[in-house]
């Protein structure tokens, strides 16, 4: 058992990673600490995507003619790595957009705190 647990450490790591996201996102009250947990929920599902296409013993998927082609198992799938560098990308892209958007909020309401912005709008 103890094994298994050891063995699986990047999906234990990821699971940890998630809750932490979620709880953030569900629980806290301040805007910037619920844009940071979906940051930390993204990176989680990255390095789930990542540690689901590793394996052991494999090398990148270029012809070497030590390593014949007909064995695809020496071989990387470069389709996760290459799809979670788009999502890294458009993550970015995203936490760059929600901080904008929370500084047009603060210079506005001159608050972050969620009851306090909801009290203003209404």
């Amino acid at each position: 058992m103890i094994d298994f647990a050891l063995g699986h450490y990047a999906y234990w790591f990821t699971m940890i990673l998630m809750v932490i996201g979620l709880y953030g996102m569900m629980f806290k009250k301040n805007l910037i600490k619920k844009v940071v947990s979906l940051a930390i929920f993204q990176s989680a599902i990255i390095l789930f995507f990542v540690a689901v296409a590793s394996k052991w013993d494999a090398t990148v998927p270029v012809k070497s003619d030590l390593l014949p082609v007909e064995q695809v198992s020496n071989y990387l799938n470069p389709l996760p790595h290459t799809l979670m560098l788009t999502a890294i990308v458009v993550g970015v892209a995203t936490l760059g957009v929600a901080f904008t958007f929370l500084i047009a909020i603060y210079n506005r309401y001159h608050t972050l705190d969620e009851q306090e912005l909801l009290d203003k709008m209404n």
